[in-house]
């Protein structure tokens, strides 16, 4: 592999670290299970507050946290912000675990992570 492409590849995984270590907590996750269930529409701050039951200041810093990887996208909305899922990086995120578990190495059947998403 050349130094180019192993200095790609290198950022990829760092920045692939950064989105698991960004959902890496129980208050993250759920909020990104909460976004995924509201998408595409996602949700304003206070219903996901009202849903999972997060004080605001703890909920805000978890919130930027999953926006700075790019997990989320938020948008204003007069006086509220709208989160929303995004799913685009959640899809490479995806691929890049496909590819090592399902192709390379047949660790996992293919068929097997498509039916647990059904």
């Amino acid at each position: 592999m050349k130094a180019s492409s192993l200095d790609r590849s290198s950022e990829r995984v760092a920045k692939y670290a950064d989105m698991f270590s960004a959902m890496g907590t129980e208050p993250r996750l759920r909020i990104m299970q909460l976004l995924l269930s509201a998408h595409p529409e996602g949700l304003v701050v206070g219903d996901i507050q009202d849903e999972l039951e997060i004080p605001n200041s703890t909920l805000s810093h978890h919130l930027e946290k999953l926006k700075t990887e790019g997990l989320v996208d938020v948008q204003r909305e007069g006086t509220f912000l709208r989160y929303t899922a995004n799913t685009e990086s959640l899809q490479e995120l995806l691929q890049f675990l496909y590819a090592e578990c399902c192709t390379r190495n047949k660790a996992l059947k293919p068929e097997q992570i498509v039916r647990l998403c059904k």
